[in-house]
């Protein structure tokens, strides 16, 4: 199914394997900046990546989660009243193949990776929710109230 929905980043995929967050947080609490809230939902990703051994980073220019030259984790947000709405998606256990049809985020230039393709088995999904929701908690110091 196709979804036309109101937020930044272009076309995306989301479905089994990845793990998606949205969280909604009131930005007149950290900083009314969303190049700081994008910056720091790429560090929660980052760090949750490190803890699995995945050397991950940002690229100049462009949002989301790298490693190398492909993309492991989108992000696409909205922010309204400086609340933020959608947020980003990791690949983690992901068919990449469902990627073909598309071009994701409208980069065409680089491709996508996953957590599964990087480490050559499958991941826990429970674990690396685990971690992020440590990593969200490092960055933003505020606990989660609900993980779906």
């Amino acid at each position: 199914n196709i979804f036309h929905i109101e937020r930044g980043g272009d076309i995306t995929y989301h479905g089994p394997g990845q793990l998606v967050g949205y969280p909604i947080i009131d930005l007149h609490n950290y900083r009314l900046s969303i190049s700081w809230y994008m910056r720091s939902l790429e560090e929660v990703i980052i760090q949750t990546l490190l803890h699995f051994g995945i050397q991950s980073e940002r690229k100049e220019g462009l949002t989301g989660v790298w490693v190398k030259n492909e993309k492991i984790a989108a992000l696409g947000v909205r922010v309204s009243r400086w609340v933020t709405m959608h947020g980003f998606a990791l690949n983690v256990n992901t068919d990449l193949k469902h990627y073909n049809g598309i071009i994701p985020c409208g980069i065409f230039e680089y491709g996508v990776t996953s957590m599964e393709k990087l480490l050559g088995k499958k991941i826990v999904m429970p674990a690396v929710k685990q971690r992020l929701v440590h990593e969200f908690h490092e960055v933003f110091q505020q606990e989660i109230a609900e993980v779906v």
